[in-house]
């Protein structure tokens, strides 16, 4: 008899959020580049094999594929934009919900996990280096987007300047407040703020 299929999923989901929480722990304690795909598994209790069925390396394991949904939120509110919005407060309304996305799932701002996953992207050269592949993506598929809704008011250029303000405020102050230790998501909210106001 097989498992119902949400019972088959929640099991997957609990495997990968120990999975992802035992290897931030052991890169806290003994560093990225020291830390095995094995010693992962292990002190996850999982058989290495079940690592690699979740992730494809232990790069993939930090920058986790999820960020498309979240990206993905925005880009619904910048498609679905009200008639006569001002195109600040279109981009700052489809930031805000990429951030309420992010904060309802494993990349949740205000969570540990995220801020060591964040330390982590900050420290690593080729995690840093992935990441800003990934945020150069992002960026122009939110400009793309963002050119589109307000055709006709805004052309690439302008629709570029816009999204790459808003995206390095709130990685500025994200990083800021990795240093300081205070809450990442209110910084990143407030990022937002100032960028679009």
């Amino acid at each position: 008899m097989s498992e119902p299929v949400g019972l088959r999923e929640r099991k997957k989901w609990r495997t990968r959020k120990a999975l992802i929480e035992t290897a931030y722990r052991l890169f806290e304690q003994q560093g990225y580049d020291r830390t095995t795909t094995a010693e992962i598994a292990a002190a996850a209790e999982v058989s290495t094999a079940t690592f690699f069925n979740h992730f494809a390396t232990k790069e993939d394991l930090v920058l986790t594929d999820d960020g498309e949904h979240i990206l993905r939120a925005g880009l619904d509110v910048l498609a679905a934009r009200e008639a006569g919005e001002a195109a600040p407060r279109l981009l700052r309304r489809a930031m805000l919900r990429m951030l309420a996305e992010a904060g309802a799932g494993p990349r949740d701002p205000a969570a540990e996990p995220e801020r060591i996953r964040l330390d982590l992207i900050t420290s690593v050269p080729s995690l840093r280096a992935t990441m800003l592949r990934r945020a150069f993506d992002a960026q122009q598929r939110l400009s793309a987007a963002l050119c589109q809704a307000c055709e006709g008011e805004l052309d690439e250029i302008d629709a570029a300047a816009v999204v790459g303000a808003v995206t390095g405020a709130v990685f500025a102050a994200g990083r800021t407040a990795l240093r300081l230790g205070t809450p990442l998501d209110e910084a990143m909210r407030r990022a937002i703020d100032l960028a679009t106001a």
